[in-house]
């Protein structure tokens, strides 16, 4: 399937943020800020709860894609190129579920191939702002 300006792709399936995956992240990135790791001081600080790390909320992005984008046709390759602006808007409390929704905003043909870039938008069930919103730029090669 070939990817159009405005072609809109989602939502994926919730994904659950259970603490243990926040300690996880922050066991794999060496960030033990207590307001993600410690939920008794937690408790008493502004959200109530342990909340996710902004870059874990983030790097749910390719499976939640992975399942809601069409893979392009003819056995070419894709790669994640970059991003162009990352917004953490609102907090993920540990025990939350997400999902993600992706926008085409454009594309650029290339002798190689093409460039999509896309809005990325992942939602906290419940929430009334969105915890993460990406401009993430893919390269699809032929």
């Amino acid at each position: 399937m070939a990817l159009s300006v405005g072609d809109e792709f989602g939502p994926s399936s919730w994904v659950d943020v259970p603490q243990e995956r926040i300690q996880a992240f922050a066991d794999a990135t060496g960030d033990h800020q207590w307001i993600h790791v410690d939920p008794e001081r937690a408790a008493a600080g502004p959200f109530g709860t342990t909340i996710a790390h902004g870059y874990l909320t983030l790097s749910l992005l390719p499976s939640m894609s992975y399942e809601v984008v069409p893979r392009e046709e003819g056995g070419g390759m894709a790669i994640n190129y970059g991003l162009n602006k990352v917004r953490f808007p609102a907090p993920v409390p540990s025990g939350s579920r997400v999902r993600g929704r992706f926008r085409v905003e454009s594309i650029d043909v290339e002798e190689w191939g093409h460039q999509a870039t896309m809005t990325a938008t992942i939602e906290r069930e419940g929430g009334d702002k969105p915890v993460c919103v990406a401009e993430l730029v893919f390269r699809y090669y032929r």
